[in-house]
């Protein structure tokens, strides 16, 4: 089986274990979105949804938000953790999608990327969700599972993300890594995977190297 031929098959495979690929922040605005991400880092997506009702609530638009100032968010978001640099990455990224963009988020990962605290991953997540063009979000639960798969060999997420454009069906792509996060979270937990229980298992390296080495 082809590099190509086994993320096929995971694809499907995981397509007929999650039919809902959605992500797991709430958000209504494209912006709440991009903010709710960087929200995230370190912290849980629950936290976050607990957090974000009360600060979009507060701050009803990007022009409220780009006012504020770093300490009047930050007495928002305190539990999401790092307070006082996401504070100060929301304020700047909302004052520079006003002054740049329009207040319109941008569709491009070249674009979100001159955003002050998004990275790759954020910019691949808005790309693929909000715009719905071909996106690879490298997070923790992707690089993990595509590693114990066969279809990646690093921890990089920028050369994760290269790899996996190669074989991945692209136009599945985006839903595949919201899948993987659902699949790390229920059963290839990190430490301890459950392979016995995994969907993924007949073409997963991991688990067939796991197999093989049971019938010695």
């Amino acid at each position: 089986m082809t590099k190509k031929e086994r993320a096929a098959e995971a694809v499907r495979l995981l397509e007929e274990c999650y039919p809902d690929a959605v992500c797991s922040l709430e958000y209504e605005k494209p912006y709440e979105l991009l903010i709710s991400v960087r929200l995230a880092a370190q912290c849980t997506d629950a936290r976050v949804n607990l957090v974000t009702p009360e600060l979009f609530a507060k701050y009803p638009t990007l022009e409220a938000l780009a006012s504020a100032t770093p300490e009047e968010i930050g007495e928002c978001i305190k539990s999401c953790g790092l307070y006082k640099t996401k504070a100060r990455d929301i304020v700047a990224l909302s004052q520079k999608l006003i002054a740049e963009f329009g207040g319109v988020v941008p569709d491009t990962i070249e674009a979100l990327l001159t955003l002050p605290g998004v990275g790759r991953k954020t910019a691949n997540l808005i790309v693929g969700d909000v715009y719905h063009k071909p996106a690879v979000v490298c997070d923790t639960h992707c690089i993990r599972i595509t590693n114990l798969l066969g279809l990646t060999t690093t921890k990089d997420p920028l050369k994760t993300e290269r790899e996996l454009r190669a074989c991945l069906p692209m136009e599945k792509a985006n839903d595949f890594c919201h899948r993987l996060v659902l699949h790390g979270r229920a059963v290839c937990i990190a430490r301890r995977p459950q392979c016995g229980a995994c969907v993924m298992a007949p073409v997963c390296k991991h688990a067939q190297a796991l197999k093989k080495a049971e019938q010695l």
